[in-house]
């Protein structure tokens, strides 16, 4: 891959100087190019407000009662099977998305979080250290060839699963976007969909309509088959693949709502 610069060369903190693995290729460099740096202060301010996000997180974690989990064997045998994959949820879940992922690490999963390789991806790289996963700093909006190789090493060789929001990061709402299908096509591993619903929440005026379990909820995780794309398919087939897979995500859901009816 071509390297003309990188972060250091500019001046910044490099990831391996805030305790992060180094990156395996130019995307941190690209991204960060000529914008803010990680400051000391602004460092301190991340810290404090991971360590209060982690807290909220923590403690809605412990209130909602998650009463209902389907298809957890079937999960934890396709991790034992592969060693890694690639599981998927949707943006407004992100919260028990999460939690259902890092839940398949006493079958062996190695739970990991695409994180922006930009200053602003500093907190939420902090967050996913916190909670157990691991940091993978990419973008999702510069992505191509190089960085589905990168990913490729991460869940091949590293064996870390990638959690992929494929809706996200900006949307639309619940269009299954090709890229947790084209790392599953090149690696080799099987897509994990996951289904979350909770029984009150607060959902936000936001493109991804943010749902935000409140205090005491019931929860309801569905986990799916896991699916396995062909090294095969074409990009004719690839849009069959994005509806079908949506599909899938969205009956999940609905799934997991239903669970909460029947309680």
């Amino acid at each position: 891959m071509t390297e003309p610069h990188t972060a250091e060369d500019d001046g910044a903190e490099s990831p391996a100087a805030r305790g992060h693995a180094p990156l395996q290729n130019t995307l941190y460099r690209k991204v960060t190019k000529g914008r803010r740096r990680l400051t000391r202060g602004r460092l301190v301010v991340y810290r404090v407000a991971v360590a209060v996000a982690w807290a909220l997180i923590r403690a809605l974690w412990s209130t909602c009662r998650v009463t209902s989990v389907s298809g957890l064997d079937g999960a934890r045998q396709a991790v034992q099977q592969s060693k890694s994959l690639i599981p998927v949820f949707w943006h407004q879940h992100l919260l028990f998305g999460a939690r259902a992922v890092l839940d398949l690490r006493d079958a062996g999963l190695k739970p990991g979080f695409l994180i922006s390789p930009s200053v602003d991806g500093a907190a939420p790289a902090m967050l996913v250290e916190k909670v157990g996963g691991v940091v993978i700093r990419g973008s999702s909006t510069h992505t191509g060839a190089r960085a589905l190789r990168d990913f490729y090493e991460t869940i091949v060789r590293q064996q870390v699963s990638p959690a992929i929001t494929p809706d996200g990061p900006k949307g639309p709402l619940h269009e299954f976007k090709p890229g947790a299908i084209l790392l599953a096509q090149i690696s080799g591993r099987p897509i994990l969909p996951i289904g979350v619903a909770a029984s009150t929440k607060y959902t936000f005026r936001t493109w991804d309509a943010f749902e935000l379990p409140l205090p005491f909820s019931r929860i309801a995780i569905v986990y799916g088959e896991p699916i396995v794309v062909g090294r095969g398919i074409t990009a004719d087939a690839l849009p069959d693949w994005q509806s079908r897979l949506g599909e899938r995500l969205l009956g999940l859901r609905r799934a997991a709502e239903a669970a909460l009816d029947r309680r």
